[in-house]
Formats: C-alpha cells, sequence, structure tokens
C-alpha cells in the first residue's frame, strides 16, 4: 500500500485496502480476547484466595462477554475461503404450485433484505419479475457488504414452507417450496473463460408491476451462455449498455459458482464423504401450522419463533452452518 504505484489501478487498491482492513480487524478481536482471557484468569486467581461475592459476578458477567466475543471471532476465522469475501448475488426462484410458490419466494425476498438491513449490508435489485396473483416469479439482488458471500453462501437450496394458504378459502394447509442461488460476485481477479460466440444476448422491456424494484425501459438485457445454459437476466440500470455489462459480470459469477462448487465435490469424493452436493436439495423447514417451528435438515438447529426468522434474524442458522463445515 506504500508502494508509488498503488493507486493506479483504483479497484485493485480499494480490494486490498478492504482486505487489510478485514485482518486489521481480525487481529484486533484476538488481541482484545487475548487481553480479556488474562483479566479474567487473574480474577479467578483471586477468587482462589479470597471467595468475594462481587468478584464471582464480576468474572460470570465477563465470562459471558467473552464467550460472545469468541463466537463473532470464530466466525469471522470460518469466513476465511479466498470467494467468502465478495459481494453476493442472491437469486430468488419460486417452485411448482403458483401463487402459493409466488408469494412464498416474495416472503423469503422480504426476510433476506430484513437481514441484509441488520447488517448494513447493501442491497441493488437487479431483476424482479412479479407474480400473476401474488409474490414473485423470480428475483436477483446484489448484496454488497463485508463477508457478504460468506455469510450468505449456505441459504443456497430449496426452502421448504408449511402454513394454512391466506389463498385458500377452505383454509387448507399447504406445502409450498423456493429455491434460493446464492454466487460470488465476480472480481476482476478471477479469470472466467467465457468468448464471445458463446454469448446469446437479447434486450426485452422490463415485465411484471414492479415498478417500486427496477426501472421501467426497454433496456433490460438476457444473457446466454450457449455452452451451459446459464443465464443471467439485469434491468435495474436505465442503459442497455449498464445492464449488458451488469448481465455479463452476473454470468461470470454463475460460472464462477459452479467452478467452487465442482471443487467441493471433488474434495467430498477424495475424503471419502457421502452427502449430497447438488442444486436443489432441501435445506430447510418454515412451518407455521399446526406449530410453529424453523428447522435446518443439515445442522438440526431450530428456531420456534417462526416471526423472529421471517423478520431477518437468521444468524443462529448461518453460524450453525458455518460450524458444521469444519472438520
Amino acid at each position: 500500500m506504500l508502494e508509488e504505484s498503488f493507486w493506479s489501478d483504483r479497484k485493485k487498491a480499494q480490494s486490498l485496502i478492504s482486505e487489510a482492513n478485514s485482518l486489521k480487524d481480525l487481529l484486533a478481536n484476538l488481541q482484545q480476547l487475548s487481553t480479556a482471557i488474562t483479566e479474567i484468569g487473574d480474577l479467578l486467581s483471586s477468587l482462589k484466595e479470597d471467595e468475594d461475592e462481587e468478584i464471582l459476578m464480576l468474572v460470570q458477567q465477563e465470562f459471558g462477554e467473552i464467550l460472545e466475543n469468541y463466537q463473532q471471532f470464530e466466525i469471522k476465522v470460518l469466513l476465511s475461503e479466498p470467494y467468502d469475501r465478495h459481494n453476493a448475488i442472491v437469486e430468488l426462484h419460486p417452485g411448482a404450485g403458483g401463487t402459493e410458490s409466488q408469494d412464498w419466494a416474495e416472503m423469503l425476498y422480504r426476510m433476506y433484505t430484513r437481514y441484509c438491513a441488520l447488517k448494513d449490508f447493501k442491497v441493488t435489485v437487479l431483476d424482479y419479475l412479479d407474480g400473476d396473483e401474488a409474490g414473485l416469479k423470480s428475483c436477483s439482488i446484489l448484496v454488497e457488504g463485508p463477508l457478504a458471500y460468506g455469510y450468505l453462501k449456505g441459504e443456497k437450496g430449496v426452502h421448504r414452507l408449511v402454513r394454512i394458504s391466506p389463498f385458500d378459502s377452505g383454509g387448507r394447509r399447504h406445502t409450498s417450496f423456493a429455491s434460493v442461488d446464492v454466487m460470488p460476485e465476480f472480481e476482476d481477479d478471477i479469470i472466467i473463460d467465457m468468448k464471445p460466440e458463446d454469448l446469446e444476448i437479447e434486450t426485452h422491456r422490463a415485465s411484471g408491476a414492479g415498478g417500486q424494484h427496477v426501472n421501467k425501459t426497454d433496456s433490460a438485457v438476457r444473457v446466454i451462455h450457449k455452452p451451459t445454459g446459464l443465464i443471467a437476466t439485469c434491468q435495474s440500470e436505465r442503459s442497455q449498455l449498464q445492464n449488458k455489462e451488469r448481465a455479463i459480470n452476473m454470468l461470470k459469477s454463475k460460472l464462477y459458482q459452479r467452478h467452487i462448487e465442482e471443487q467441493q465435490a471433488k474434495l467430498a469424493t477424495i475424503k471419502g464423504e457421502q452427502k449430497l452436493i447438488e442444486w436443489g436439495s432441501q435445506i430447510r423447514s418454515y412451518i407455521f401450522c399446526p406449530y410453529t417451528l424453523v428447522k435446518d435438515h443439515r445442522t438440526d438447529y431450530e428456531e420456534t419463533n417462526v416471526e423472529k426468522v421471517m423478520d431477518g434474524q437468521i444468524d443462529n442458522f448461518i453460524y450453525s452452518y458455518l460450524k458444521s463445515q469444519i472438520d
């Protein structure tokens, strides 16, 4: 950072500064934990000599704070993969079931945007297609913030809802599904071989009634990667050129995500793990009726307060998943 040429590439410089700040923050947390543990050790030594009730209460209070700080530090250490620091692109798609599933997809959209607000992450809607009667047919958002992809990567998969349907006049219980895809935003430090002749580019007008979400112009762009069939759509910018550039970067992110998953699958094979690693595996159930429960099927972590979860408080699910990835 002290080199004269450091700012010649502004984007790379900003990326390095962000990385340095994350490392400084991690080191500062470690030093604070180390100091706190030394201090509580001294207090415990005092208790051995004199069983003072006030010191005992102080030890219990400080131990609780140390434990909470350690858990936060542990999560940051777990998010050490090179792509964990990247921004995240989150895509939501309802499953079969029409309005029911489309409404469930919009509920998940609300849950994730609220989670991002709690984390002070910036959310940009890249593409949003409204449902026929309610909910959404598809949605892509860009989440920008420290370790955004690292936190959200474990949300990838199928999410299942069980509830009394507000769209059923008979008040019957329905099961709905929606899929969540998460990928790191493409950055220039990653080389993705994508030939121009492999791309099919289509332009169209932003559809649906979601004027509150996207810009209504003729500048929407869909890019198809012919060798893989992957598709990226963007209609958030006013300029067709800007939408094309962003859609191509989204496509690069999808190709990068596929590369990550291939590497993870190879690693699992080498380790002899017999677990399913594929797009579409059900990861979590949200039960609103006949009882309230949200359960992650990968970690068995549960929450009975469904409203709290739907308001974006999903940190415990995320932490449980990250911890489960430790060998």
